[in-house]
């Protein structure tokens, strides 16, 4: 405690980069490094710069962590920070099931211990032709899956989003058929750009951005990366997702980043930076956010303005 009583963060004590994974430090520490949390040697939450990131300058933490799409907390963009803060995230486990020869509960610490984390700095996207570039920390989640030990059989991997309306008041009402549920295809969650976010910015996840574990798919639009995830299901068939079950005129299962297909609403050839003035000029929407050289193989053959 100080002179006027506040806690003493890690981070005042600390390189944000060094602490921002709490359950790395536990699962690393032993005896007397836990008990010094605080002298641990970097080394034990050593991290890297993925070659996946882009060069684009990030968006500040407070555009990341206050303008967010998290409905669980209700529908305004201001709603997860101002409510989010009610979320127990500890402790944590996820549900794997299916088409999987090791299904279970995986408890988060047990995932986490030894998976290497890396820093991947993405341009991110929502639906309403507006952009971030965030620098998550996560790790791959065909490490996860293959883990889990994925069957001949599957086909596609479901997702499921906390249900927990004494601490998500968003769901005390029928704003959508909860759980939050969401998919992709096997090879689209193989694929090394896709990652489960433990934290961004050199810290762990904020409640408000899907804390303690989200999906990032960098080339789809945001609503694909489901956030709080405590369920996945590796399946034979197409799963339902939210938004498309919701309104399947304009949100498709793929929902992939593709200028060329507007939305119903609006148009999507250009882009605005969260953040900038609403006097800058907007930039041109990149086919598959810019990721075109690494997943345009996976859509081979498909017709992206019919299976959007």
């Amino acid at each position: 405690m100080n002179g006027q009583g506040a806690r003493l963060r890690y981070s005042d004590v600390t390189p944000e980069r060094l602490w921002f994974d709490r359950r790395r430090l536990i699962a690393a520490a032993t005896g007397a490094a836990a008990a010094g949390l605080l002298g641990l040697p970097a080394r034990a939450l050593e991290y890297r710069k993925s070659g996946y990131s882009t060069g684009d300058e990030p968006n500040s933490l407070s555009d990341i962590t206050s303008y967010n799409n998290f409905y669980e907390f209700g529908t305004d963009k201001g709603d997860p920070k101002r409510y989010a803060h009610r979320l127990t995230t500890d402790p944590w486990s996820v549900e794997i099931d299916g088409l999987v020869a090791r299904p279970g509960s995986y408890p988060l610490d047990d995932i986490l211990k030894g998976m290497p984390l890396e820093e991947r700095i993405y341009r991110f996207r929502c639906v309403e032709a507006w952009s971030m570039v965030i620098p998550w920390i996560g790790f791959p989640l065909a490490s996860l899956l293959e883990r889990a030990g994925v069957e001949p059989g599957a086909r596609y991997v479901a997702f499921e989003t906390l249900v927990r309306p004494e601490e998500m008041p968003g769901q005390r009402q029928p704003i959508l058929d909860w759980p939050y549920r969401e998919g992709l295809r096997l090879d689209e969650a193989m694929h090394p750009l896709t990652i489960l976010a433990t934290g961004l910015y050199g810290q762990e996840m904020p409640n408000q951005n899907g804390a303690p574990l989200r999906l990032v798919v960098p080339w789809k639009y945001g609503f694909k990366s489901i956030k709080s995830i405590v369920r996945m299901s590796l399946v034979e068939k197409q799963p339902p997702t939210t938004w498309e079950m919701e309104n399947p005129r304009e949100y498709g299962f793929y929902s992939n980043v593709n200028p060329q297909v507007d939305h119903p609403r609006w148009s999507q050839a250009t882009e605005r930076r969260i953040g900038a003035s609403l006097f800058s000029a907007r930039q041109p929407t990149l086919m598959f956010n810019g990721y075109a050289e690494e997943v345009a193989g996976l859509y081979a053959g498909m017709d992206l303005k019919k299976q959007f």
